[in-house]
């Protein structure tokens, strides 16, 4: 029955007005192979286990719609193999009457063989006909049957492949899942309580609901060509369990944090404690400095220095209660949270000392300049030069007594180190006052 189809063409030939014998016994016995061929099409077809879920399933949606055209159209396949197998007993038996078939016998031949000879029933619901019966050649019933058989091997092979591939998955999925619920659970992520165990009520709701429309519509979860007609040309359309696929991972990875949480949780409170505590200790040791600075430097603005962060003990607090209770997805996200303004506070700590005691190393500078230039002088034998030893004498004056005016201190310095640069300077210069060979 043509090219196209599963069954071969009644015949390849141009229509001629009488069939000789020769030719009559060619296209007979190319029939009874297309017989042959065509049964066991049908009975492919008929014993296919993508159509007996077919017929007992409770289909819904395009599935529904296109399994009743098509077990119509699989009725009529075997009603019009009948009329084409008694269409060939006829002919068949034509032909055995003689060897040498009379003029008679081929005329009757020809019309069985390429006439319109064969009544039908109508099929108006599949052909669109309105009439009651039809006269049709055996190419047009073998045409007619070659487009049906093709439509229902298309739905048949399509939902047999959903079927074969999507529930299977989901259904691991959905051991997966279960396994993971368990594990939430045993952690305290339960919905209510936490994202995560909302996301897993979800997905269980989405994997169900999915699994449901699978089974009865599967047609409607195909993608691209048919399977019967392109190897490779379409596939499952998984875009809906794929979603619930990555939505689990992302739970998963979130009850492993909750777990590292567990498994962390007193190590990580420890350190959480250290922190601030010498965060507080920094503070302390700056609120020390800035006493001492403001007794001891004259003419300096200190910053202050604030207290403590009580907020962050409280946190600290409600962490270590959160892991009495065992609420470990509550205290992932605490001690996250703790962990960063922990380390902020001491280094702001740090950064507070810094700055108060900025004038303190600012005076240590100083007074190191000062005595640095004092043993320069000494090696060259300068120490009892009177203006040196006067101007010597106020800057350590004032670099040594409290409170310490910085500004007249550094001005006092820096008088001192040009007296003893212009003392030094016969001994041998270069431009810009440096002694050869010398490093001030």
């Amino acid at each position: 029955m043509g090219g196209t189809g599963p069954f071969p063409s009644s015949t390849g030939e141009p229509e001629k007005p009488v069939m000789g014998r020769e030719e009559v016994d060619r296209v007979l016995a190319g029939l009874v192979a297309e017989h042959e061929a065509i049964e066991s099409s049908l009975l492919a077809l008929q014993d296919h286990a993508g159509r007996r879920l077919l017929e007992g399933a409770e289909l819904t949606g395009v599935t529904k719609d296109r399994w009743a055209t098509t077990e119509q159209a699989i009725s009529l396949l075997w009603t019009y193999f009948d009329a084409y197998t008694d269409a060939l007993n006829a002919a068949r038996e034509v032909r055995a009457r003689h060897r040498w078939p009379t003029p008679g016998e081929l005329a009757e031949l020809t019309e069985l063989l390429r006439g319109p000879g064969i009544t039908l029933p109508s099929s108006a619901s599949l052909t669109g006909s309105p009439l009651l019966s039809e006269q049709l050649t055996l190419q047009a019933l073998v045409d007619r049957m070659n487009r049906w058989y093709a439509e229902a091997l298309d739905v048949i092979v399509t939902a047999d492949a959903v079927w074969s591939a999507l529930p299977a998955r989901i259904d691991m999925l959905s051991a997966e899942l279960r396994r993971t619920r368990s594990l939430a659970h045993s952690v305290g992520v339960r919905p209510g309580e936490h994202p995560s165990g909302d996301d897993l009520e979800r997905i269980t709701a989405e994997l169900t609901s999915l699994r449901a429309e699978v089974v009865r519509d599967p047609l409607a979860f195909w993608s691209g060509a048919s399977p019967s007609s392109a190897p490779g040309g379409g596939r499952p359309d998984t875009t809906r369990y794929d979603a619930a696929a990555r939505a689990l991972e992302d739970v998963r990875r979130e009850i492993e944090a909750v777990l590292d949480v567990r498994q962390d949780a007193e190590r990580r409170l420890m350190r959480l404690r250290d922190v601030l505590s010498r965060a507080d200790r920094t503070l302390a040791e700056a609120r020390q400095a800035r006493g001492e600075v403001l007794a001891k430097i004259a003419a300096s603005e200190v910053p202050a220095v604030s207290g403590p962060p009580t907020v962050l003990q409280e946190q600290l607090v409600t962490a270590a209660e959160y892991r009495r209770r065992a609420q470990w997805h509550r205290l992932s996200p605490l001690l996250e949270s703790l962990e960063e303004r922990a380390d902020e506070e001491l280094l702001r700590a740090r950064e507070s000392l810094t700055a108060v005691t900025a004038p303190l190393a600012v005076r240590a500078e100083l007074r190191g300049r000062l005595d640095a230039y004092k043993a320069k002088v000494a090696r060259h034998g300068l120490a009892e030069d009177p203006l040196l030893i006067e101007r010597y004498d106020t800057a350590r004056r004032m670099l040594w007594s409290a409170p310490c005016d910085l500004r007249a201190a550094e001005a006092a310095v820096l008088r001192y180190q040009q007296a003893a640069a212009e003392t030094l300077a016969p001994r041998g210069t270069e431009p810009g006052g440096r002694r050869t060979g010398e490093v001030l």
